[in-house]
């Protein structure tokens, strides 16, 4: 019984003489447990897993957990890799400093020695998979860790360095509509994850054609080894996981918080934590040394396809399509140096569409041909244009004051949008014809102080990506939520309403493009016979990048099932007072087969902030 008392009295000696409970309000043992306050007061855990606590209570009760985690240290060695210590480094390194405690049992954890070798933190990368539309998952863009060994610069090593992320983990196959809102309600786990960064690195340029941002962090080695020790503490444990708050970007943002004790990055996105959003937060923090820019291969091939005419664009086509073309007498008749553009942008296309598929035979031999082609006679080196940084944009959440008028009556209009960009906004490390706003609120207030919802948006993404001779990207824009249309007694009816469209963009030199899509619409509207009225329509129209901002011009129509006939012109013109502050003016024209035809003109101050 003596040795059994010893092992229960040792951390209570060590506690007499430091105030645990107070010790447990310190922010890194608060940072380690991933604790936050309560809604209501006391103290939650964003981890949602028994196996993260010794503490009946410890996922509300940091005293509690760490007493128990102090109790803990002091098991048998004989428990090997299943011993406390070696399950918990992160927690033994800091109780151990705090605490001085000389006298923990020495045990050997093979399995987590290994595993820190292997890993050999020296360096941590903060890196932005720009935002990619047409996964749920990634319209925002994404945020992970790289974790660098000490020869990475040196000895261009970074492909062997290790990617951290967090992301949602799904079993099974969710469609995509069922995957955003499963992401936006939770019902999802979150689980960190420890790979090679090469394998990240080809999923999200290769797969997904998207961009990366490279944010060297000044951290030094010994802070971004004690991140690393707090991610083997995280091996297989749950998070609830959302899109907008508790997500890739904000669970970063709590390890940065645990490698350099005393930063307050979590404390700005109480509500919604953007990607970009974060990256600026890292950026404001003074964490970031040195930027660096990969463009995806969608990107390149643009550049190097950019200076072809459209017979040298054709000729792209064949080749990638039948390498064997490259012997025929109309290809070698071109001149050699636009020869060696065609070849290397037909390799680049070919590429490019073998993204994300299981090899193909007859892919590698047409790349094959080519890039013996290339050998023998290269192309000159590719020089890609560096787009703005993403963090250089506005700010997501917006603050909007209009004062308009709509036939004879004046209103004031007042608007709130949690995120994120349509295509009016400030155009800024966004790219053209890119939009997603999420949860936007509208009130107006008309004359004699009349009251009365105007919108309430719950989604509307748009993604005009333009078509070219060699990438034919669809179209298309989703919708749904609460909105104003003429009714049938001269006012404006509030109906409810789901929208979609498909079709196709069309670049016009570098700041214009031409959309056109077929729409569908399903509405609730208590002027209608039926619960639910559906109806086919167009929209189309015109975005314009000029020297003030963005201008927009539109027209849009609605064919009911019912006989209603709706149909909208309208043009937006925005100027860009700062980043993050701009100036609107709206004017629109309704034609509605039901309610009277209107003119709406409205002026509106739109801010930006977080």
């Amino acid at each position: 019984m003596l040795p059994w008392l010893a092992l229960c009295l040792a951390p209570t000696l060590h506690a007499a003489q430091v105030d645990l409970s107070q010790l447990a309000m310190e922010a890194h043992w608060l940072a380690l447990g991933h604790y936050e306050r309560g809604k209501l007061g006391g103290w939650r855990s964003y981890v949602d897993d028994d196996d993260f606590f010794f503490a009946a209570d410890g996922d509300s009760d940091p005293a509690a957990e760490l007493r128990a985690t102090l109790q803990a240290l002091y098991a048998a060695p004989s428990l090997g890799d299943r011993h406390p210590q070696c399950a918990f480094p992160a927690r033994t390194r800091w109780l151990r400093e705090r605490l001085g405690l000389h006298d923990l049992p020495a045990v050997d954890c093979t399995e987590y020695r290994t595993w820190y070798r292997d890993i050999a933190p020296h360096g941590t990368v903060l890196v932005f998979p720009a935002a990619y539309l047409n996964s749920p998952s990634s319209m925002f863009g994404h945020t992970l860790l790289r974790i660098d060994q000490a020869d990475v610069d040196s000895n261009s090593t970074a492909m062997l360095s290790y990617a951290l992320n967090f992301g949602a983990f799904i079993e099974g196959k969710d469609n995509s509509i069922l995957y955003a809102w499963k992401g936006l309600m939770g019902g999802y786990p979150g689980l960190f994850a420890l790979v090679p960064y090469r394998e990240k690195l080809s999923e999200y340029s290769r797969l997904e054609n998207r961009d990366l941002w490279e944010y060297r962090l000044n951290l030094t080695a010994s802070e971004t080894g004690r991140m690393v020790e707090h991610v083997w503490e995280l091996k297989q444990i749950r998070f609830d996981y959302y899109f907008f708050d508790e997500n890739c970007s904000y669970r970063l943002l709590e390890l940065l918080e645990i490698a350099r004790p005393g930063l307050e990055l979590t404390d700005a996105f109480p509500l919604t934590a953007i990607p970009a959003d974060t990256v600026r937060a890292v950026k404001q923090a003074g964490l970031v040394e040195r930027i660096d820019y990969r463009p995806s291969h969608e990107r390149e091939l643009q550049t190097r396809s950019a200076p072809l005419n459209a017979a040298e664009l054709d000729w792209t086509r064949r080749l990638a399509d039948d390498g064997e073309r490259l012997q025929s007498a109309e290809f070698q008749a071109l001149p050699s140096e636009r020869q060696a553009l065609v070849q290397d942008a037909a390799f680049r296309l070919l590429r490019y569409e073998a993204g994300g598929t299981p090899r193909d035979e007859g892919d590698a031999r047409r790349s094959y041909r080519l890039l013996r082609a290339i050998n023998r006679n290269p192309p000159p080196p590719l020089a890609v244009e560096r787009p703005p940084q993403p963090e250089e944009g506005h700010e997501s959440r917006t603050w909007q004051l209009g004062l308009g008028s709509r036939g004879e009556r004046a209103f004031a209009e007042y608007g709130l949008r949690m995120a994120y960009h349509d295509l009016g906004d400030n155009l800024a490390g966004f790219p053209l014809g890119a939009q997603i706003e999420i949860l936007g609120l509208k009130l107006r207030q008309y004359e004699r102080s009349h009251w009365q919802l105007q919108e309430l948006n719950l989604a509307n993404i748009r993604s005009l990506t333009p078509r070219s001779a060699l990438l034919k990207p669809w179209s298309w824009q989703v919708g749904g939520g609460l909105q104003r249309v003429p009714g049938a007694d001269g006012e404006q009816s509030l109906v409810g309403h789901l929208s979609g469209g498909a079709g196709g963009s069309w670049a016009l030199g570098d700041a214009a493009l031409a959309y056109a899509l077929a729409t569908v619409r399903l509405e609730h509207n208590a002027d209608f016979a039926a619960q639910l009225a559906p109806a086919l329509g167009f929209d189309g129209g015109l975005l314009w990048r000029n020297a003030l901002g963005n201008l927009s011009l539109e027209a849009k129509g609605d064919y009911f099932h019912n006989g209603e006939v709706r149909r909208r012109l309208s043009l937006n013109q925005q100027w860009e007072l700062s980043r993050n502050l701009g100036l609107r003016l709206s004017a629109a024209r309704d034609f509605s087969q039901l309610g009277a035809s209107d003119n709406e003109l409205m002026l509106q101050l739109r801010w930006y902030h977080y």
